[in-house]
């Protein structure tokens, strides 16, 4: 289980990952889609997988959000992605992370190891004082992520998101460069 979770690597996206990444949406449309808002149909195409991380590379370029896809070592298998977006420099030195991981992964802890990287690149690269995630509260394993990557609770916000239609409450993490170990 754990030989797994050291065998993944994150490393920025770019719009060559484009049909991966669509093999990759696709293959978990389901899984998905309650933790995620209602995309247009274009989503799921290939154009709309290369526009997506056209704008990705646009956004790591200029330093507004950094996207990342989650690889196996093995085989070099795009299998997720973690993003810090909606970066605020200033006095607040923030970023917001959200992740998703093949469901056939779920629960081997891939994606703690990537978001272990991600906050390895926020505080240590890109200069980040604290990063923030929202997470539903019946996201059980998301949770778990965060509470294992050394994330602390702050408390809820409700109707917080739109997701999958509807206003949905989360609950608010965050961790701060004092904090990463």
């Amino acid at each position: 289980m754990s030989s797994l979770a050291q065998s993944v690597y994150i490393r920025p996206l770019t719009a060559e990952d484009a049909p991966a990444m669509l093999a990759l949406r696709v293959r978990n449309q389901a899984f998905f889609q309650p933790f995620e808002p209602i995309r247009p149909a274009s989503f799921l195409t290939l154009e709309g997988q290369r526009e997506q991380l056209a704008a990705a590379e646009r956004d790591f370029a200029a330093g507004t959000a950094y996207a990342f896809g989650v690889f196996l070592r093995e085989n070099d298998e795009l299998i997720g992605r973690v993003n810090l977006s909606n970066v605020v420099r200033g006095a607040w030195q923030n970023a917001t992370m959200g992740y998703y991981l093949d469901q056939s992964l779920s629960g081997r802890g891939c994606m703690t190891q990537a978001v272990r990287q991600a906050l390895r690149f926020a505080f240590a690269e890109a200069g980040l004082h604290r990063v923030q995630a929202a997470v539903m509260p019946r996201n059980a394993a998301s949770i778990r992520v965060l509470e294992k990557t050394g994330f602390r609770r702050e408390g809820l916000s409700l109707r917080y998101l739109q997701i999958n239609g509807v206003w949905e409450d989360h609950l608010i993490f965050a961790i701060t460069r004092e904090e990463w170990t």
